[in-house]
C-alpha cells in the first residue's frame, strides 16, 4: 500500500511538470539583420528548448527594403507556399527611421501591399513586423536619428504606425534592445560594424519573437546560443518584460483570438441599426435578445416592445470563433406614446384615414416593421389624412404623427 501512495504522488507531481505544446509556422522575410546569426534557426532551437514547435523558413537578401521585397517573385513564392501561420516582414535598417514624409511614400506603401499579399494566400496569416534597433551610435546622415535613442524612437513609431495600417502586429525586438542598453550595459548586442547584432543580439530578437508568437515567456529556455547562462537569462527576461506586459500595444494575438466579434448600434425610436466591426470574421449570426435572429452583415432590427434586450453577435471564420454581447435600451413606445385621441378608420383596399379629435395633423410618416419608411408627409395642416396602403403587404406599421406621437396600426388581410 506504501509502494502504491508513492507511485500516485510521483505520478501526480510529474503531471504538474507537463507543459501544452504549442506549434506554428514562420516565415521570416527579411535581410541581413535577420540572415547574421542565423535569427531563424536560433529561435526554432529556443522553441524547442521550451516544448514547442516551430517550422521555419526564410527569404533574406542583403540590403533589401520592402519594396524589394515586394517586386522580387521570389519572395511572393515563399509566401504562397503554404498557408504560414506568421510571416515576419522587416525593412531595410535605416528606411523607417527616414523623414515621416518619406516613410509615408516610399516605405509604408509596399510594407503594407506585402501584408496584403500575406493575408491573400490564406485568411488566417498573421503578418508581424520586426521592429529593429538602432545602430549602437545613431545614424550621423541625419540629425533626429544620429543617437541611438533617437534612432530607435523613429524606428519604433514607424513600425507601429505601418502595424496600424496593415492591420498587423509588431514583435518589439528594438524596445527589448533599448532596455538591455540600459539595464545592462554590460552586455554587447552588437557586431564590430555597430548595426548588426552579436550572438548575444540575435538571441535577445529570437526571444522577442517567441514571447511576441507564443505569447508565452522564454525564461527558462535550456538552449543559450553557447552564451553563458547568467547572460541569457537576463535577455530571457527582458524579453518577457518588454512582451507580455503589453501585448495590446503590439497587437498581438494567438491563433486562437484572431477572429474578434464587434459591433455598434445606433437607435431610431425602436430601429436599430447594428454596424458589424467585426475582424478576420466571414459569418454572422445575430442574436437581438426578443427571440430573434439574423445572419446578415449589418441588420436593422425593430422591437416591438420597450425594455433592455441583450443582443449577442457571433463572428466566425476558419480561424476561429467569437462572440460579443451588448445590451440595447428601447424606450420609443413609452417615451412617444400617444397621448392625443386619433380615429382610425379602414376605408377599403388598404386605405387608412386618421383624424385627430383634438387638433391638426401636421406631418405623418408610416414605418414597416423593418424600419423602413414607406410614406411621409408634411405641413399638412390637415384634420384628417387618408394613406393609401394597397401596394403593400397586410401586416405591422408603425404611424407617427407630428413627428412625435406614435402608435402601432396593424392591418389584416380578410
Amino acid at each position: 500500500m506504501k509502494k502504491l501512495v508513492t507511485l500516485v504522488m510521483t505520478i501526480t507531481s510529474l503531471s504538474f511538470q507537463l507543459k501544452a505544446q504549442d506549434s506554428i509556422s514562420v516565415l521570416f522575410i527579411g535581410n541581413s539583420y535577420t540572415y547574421v546569426n542565423d535569427l531563424p534557426t536560433v529561435f526554432t532551437n529556443l522553441t524547442s528548448s521550451l516544448a514547442d514547435i516551430a517550422t521555419v523558413d526564410s527569404k533574406t537578401n542583403g540590403g533589401y527594403t520592402f519594396q524589394n521585397h515586394l517586386s522580387d517573385p521570389i519572395t511572393h513564392t515563399k509566401v504562397h507556399s503554404k498557408p504560414w501561420d506568421y510571416v515576419v516582414l522587416q525593412g531595410q535598417s535605416q528606411e523607417p527611421s527616414f523623414p515621416t514624409s518619406q516613410v509615408n511614400q516610399q516605405t509604408l506603401p509596399p510594407a503594407v501591399s506585402l501584408a496584403d499579399s500575406v493575408y491573400a494566400n490564406w485568411y488566417c496569416s498573421q503578418a508581424i513586423y520586426f521592429m529593429t534597433w538602432g545602430r549602437q551610435n545613431g545614424d550621423p546622415q541625419w540629425d533626429s536619428i544620429s543617437t541611438f535613442d533617437g534612432m530607435n524612437v523613429r524606428l519604433r513609431n514607424a513600425y507601429m504606425r505601418i502595424a496600424d495600417s496593415a492591420k498587423a502586429s509588431v514583435s518589439p525586438v528594438g524596445i527589448a534592445w533599448k532596455y538591455i542598453r540600459d539595464t545592462y550595459p554590460t552586455i554587447n548586442l552588437y557586431n564590430a560594424d555597430g548595426s548588426h547584432p552579436s550572438v548575444e543580439g540575435t538571441y535577445l530578437a529570437a526571444c522577442t519573437f517567441y514571447a511576441s508568437l507564443f505569447r508565452k515567456t522564454p525564461v527558462g529556455a535550456s538552449y543559450t546560443a553557447g552564451l553563458d547562462p547568467i547572460i541569457a537569462g537576463q535577455l530571457q527576461g527582458a524579453a518577457a518584460l518588454v512582451v507580455l506586459d503589453s501585448l495590446t500595444n503590439w497587437n498581438l494575438r494567438g491563433k486562437e483570438d484572431l477572429t474578434v466579434a464587434g459591433f455598434t448600434m445606433s437607435n431610431s425610436g425602436n430601429s436599430v441599426q447594428f454596424n458589424n466591426g467585426s475582424e478576420h470574421a466571414t459569418s454572422y449570426v445575430w442574436d437581438f435578445g426578443d427571440g430573434t435572429t439574423s445572419v446578415e452583415v449589418d441588420p436593422i432590427h425593430v422591437y416591438l416592445t420597450d425594455g433592455q434586450f441583450n443582443v449577442q453577435l457571433v463572428a466566425m471564420s476558419d480561424c476561429g470563433n467569437d462572440t460579443l454581447t451588448s445590451p440595447v435600451q428601447i424606450s420609443y413606445w413609452g417615451l412617444n406614446e400617444l397621448v392625443r385621441s386619433i380615429k382610425v378608420r379602414t376605408l377599403e383596399n388598404g386605405v387608412f384615414s386618421f383624424e385627430d379629435l383634438e387638433g391638426v395633423i401636421n406631418a405623418i410618416e408610416l414605418t414597416d416593421a423593418q424600419g423602413k419608411v414607406i410614406y411621409k408627409a408634411t405641413l399638412l395642416q390637415s384634420k384628417q389624412v387618408e394613406v393609401d396602403l394597397s401596394g403593400k403587404m397586410p401586416g405591422i406599421y408603425f404611424v407617427r404623427l407630428n413627428e412625435k406621437d406614435t402608435f402601432k396600426l396593424t392591418w389584416q388581410a380578410y
